[in-house]
């Protein structure tokens, strides 16, 4: 909940890991979850579900549950994973490397936190990557860009700028960064490049995309505004490049940012600055550096803090979510469906 306004900053710590998630035979409503894809089925972790009975607070999905979907048979599963996970959470980041699901940062009922939590999945085949601070990953590196939180201690490279308004929820406040921040899987240290180039302003729900040696990030909030710039840094060299099309989506948080070949990269849905649920989707081509809007049958389910996952065969699987405005805690959802990209 990086972005939202009426955050529950350090109150003491509730119970509001929900149960009744545990007897349905598909997923609750959600957001703030992650995905990720291998091959013909999507895992699903995390997140929150509005809770019309708690008063403020919302309900954390349980720290123990995976559901699996079957891309090709339309079945979700439910696992129960093992393990001693540090609490449940939402709009973490999530990849999955050869077994192994790394979670990191995301919010739970205290506030932000800094943790890597590991899952390892022994019932599923590894995924690849997917959403959300947001991430990218490059060889055998996990890469973090920029959020919303506490003040780094110590020296950092990257810019911090306070949220003025957090001072009403937090002592010390929060802010935007635009940091970066490395995980080697091999030594499991952490690290700082030293960037060159046009570096993006601070922000926070961005989203990311890896192509080839390229990290894209598009869009996110920064302050009252929600942007529409478009960036890449080279994973090699590590400089920034700002690129700008002749045309480009309306500026938005919350979005997903997925690529869908070597060459293209799929964006759907979003918040606006005028607190507007997106469902418009757009193609942005890296070889012509271009965007195109993509026409589709789901303009009716607009969509943010929802997670996109790419399949086998082009197609990117939307689920989860809220349909409405966010920040007015209206219900989150849980269907999936599907554009076909080729």
């Amino acid at each position: 909940m990086a972005e939202m306004e009426e955050d529950i900053g350090d109150l003491p710590l509730l119970d509001t890991e929900a149960s009744e998630s545990f007897e349905l035979d598909t997923p609750a409503e959600r957001s703030g979850h992650i995905a990720v894809v291998d091959r013909n089925v999507m895992y699903v972790w995390g997140g929150y579900k509005n809770a019309q009975n708690h008063g403020f607070f919302d309900l954390y999905l349980p720290r123990t549950e995976i559901w699996t979907y079957n891309m090709e048979s339309g079945v979700w599963t439910k696992h129960i994973a093992g393990g001693n996970l540090h609490m449940s959470m939402s709009g973490s980041c999530g990849v999955c490397v050869d077994g192994v699901l790394y979670l990191f940062g995301g919010h739970h009922a205290r506030g932000n936190t800094n943790r890597v939590q590991f899952l390892y999945l022994e019932a599923c085949q590894p995924a690849v990557s997917a959403d959300h601070l947001s991430e990218l990953l490059y060889s055998v590196l996990l890469i973090f860009f920029g959020g919303y939180g506490y003040a780094a201690q110590g020296p950092h490279q990257g810019t911090f700028e306070y949220d003025e308004s957090s001072s009403l929820w937090d002592s010390p406040g929060r802010g935007w960064n635009n940091h970066i921040h490395i995980l080697d899987l091999e030594t499991y240290t952490w690290s700082q490049p030293v960037t060159t180039g046009n570096t993006p302003s601070p922000r926070a729900a961005h989203a990311c995309a890896t192509v080839g040696n390229r990290g894209y990030v598009f869009g996110g909030r920064y302050k009252n505004y929600r942007l529409n710039d478009l960036y890449y840094i080279d994973l090699d060299t590590w400089e920034w490049h700002e690129i700008v099309p002749q045309q480009c989506p309306v500026g938005r948080s919350w979005h997903s940012f997925t690529p869908v070949s070597s060459d293209l990269i799929f964006l759907f849905g979003g918040f606006t600055t005028d607190r507007e649920t997106l469902s418009d989707a757009w193609l942005y081509c890296v070889s012509k550096n271009e965007w195109k809007p993509f026409k589709h049958s789901h303009t009716q389910s607009p969509r943010l803090w929802h997670t996109a996952c790419s399949g086998p065969d082009g197609e990117v699987f939307v689920f989860g979510g809220c349909a409405n405005n966010l920040l007015s805690h209206h219900r989150a959802v849980s269907c999936t469906f599907y554009f076909y990209t080729t």
